[in-house]
């Protein structure tokens, strides 16, 4: 296991704690290599051994948790999932959600020392109910952030849609800014630029790209999938069902108000798992971003119930 040295990630969080009136954490950036030679990478946030594992949706990174470990004030373990931020993207670009569980499995082999309260969205939701069912001894309780088996997100929203379409490399991280923020992606312009310099990195030819995978992927599954067409299945609804019947642990899902899920959803939901916990939150779907105390506080509600 091995501790990268770069902290430039971490400038951002001063001003962020600040203004949330929350304290500093000590963070660093961990990396694992894995027997096929690909890297996983993580964020520690906080003292001692964590206890609550965050793990981010397509096209994230473990810096969209930041605001919520802020609010947390716990230990904390944000994981790049494969193909995005800092771990590896893979050659077969398989990103189901049981491949990705296995990378995230083997992090928390090396990264934990009890069982975690894993919280997902979106992907990571869906990964984490993976990672339930095939390593129970890893999980002590599911959070489901705003998705649920069967939702189609690969579509998107039409901006979304054209924006991930367009070049996926730049000239200059202060031109992939000008793109989002034309495309009405970003809010304000410092936090724009936050997002930017998080989820892009310089090749060595000096041209900026994005960190994750599915931008360069985006161009060819989007121009090729058709909502609803059978040819084009959702990862999540071919095994999504069947990993959350498996999950043992307790689970809530989350539903953002201006999100994914829709109310029906959430009670098919609530319907296959009678004894799960369905929570609103007033947000969009990215809830860790746009509600990051409200999130934070359901965490260390359920973090309570363990007597932790």
């Amino acid at each position: 296991m091995d501790v990268a040295i770069d902290k430039s990630e971490f400038s951002y969080l001063p001003a962020q704690a600040e203004a949330m009136g929350a304290p500093v954490p000590s963070a660093e950036r961990m990396l694992l290599t894995l027997p096929d030679g690909r890297q996983v990478s993580g964020l520690r946030f906080g003292d001692g051994a964590p206890r609550i594992t965050l793990l981010h949706g397509a096209g994230l990174n473990a810096h969209t948790w930041d605001t919520t470990v802020l609010a947390l004030r716990q230990p904390v373990l944000s994981i790049d999932l494969a193909g995005h931020g800092d771990s590896s993207w893979r050659s077969d670009a398989e990103y189901s959600p049981r491949t990705l569980a296995a990378d995230v499995a083997a992090a928390l082999d090396a990264w934990t020392t009890e069982p975690q309260l894993v919280v997902g969205q979106s992907l990571g939701g869906l990964t984490g109910a993976a990672l339930a069912a095939a390593r129970p001894d890893l999980v002590a309780e599911l959070v489901v952030v705003d998705i649920t088996p069967g939702i189609d997100t690969s579509a998107g929203p039409a901006a979304l849609r054209e924006f991930y379409a367009g070049p996926t490399d730049f000239a200059t991280r202060d031109e992939l800014v000008d793109r989002a923020i034309a495309f009405g992606f970003g809010g304000a312009r410092a936090d724009t630029e936050r997002g930017v310099f998080l989820n892009t990195r310089r090749r060595e030819d000096g041209r900026i790209e994005w960190k994750h995978h599915f931008a360069h992927l985006a161009a060819q599954t989007l121009a090729a999938h058709h909502p609803g067409d059978d040819a084009a299945p959702s990862a999540l609804h071919t095994t999504g069902w069947d990993d959350l019947a498996q999950v043992a642990v307790p689970v809530t899902l989350v539903r953002a108000t201006a999100g994914f899920v829709t109310a029906a959803d959430a009670e098919e939901f609530a319907r296959r798992l009678p004894e799960a916990r369905v929570v609103a939150m007033q947000a969009t779907h990215n809830v860790q971003e746009t509600a990051p105390a409200e999130l934070a506080a359901l965490i260390g509600s359920r973090l309570a119930s363990h007597g932790l």
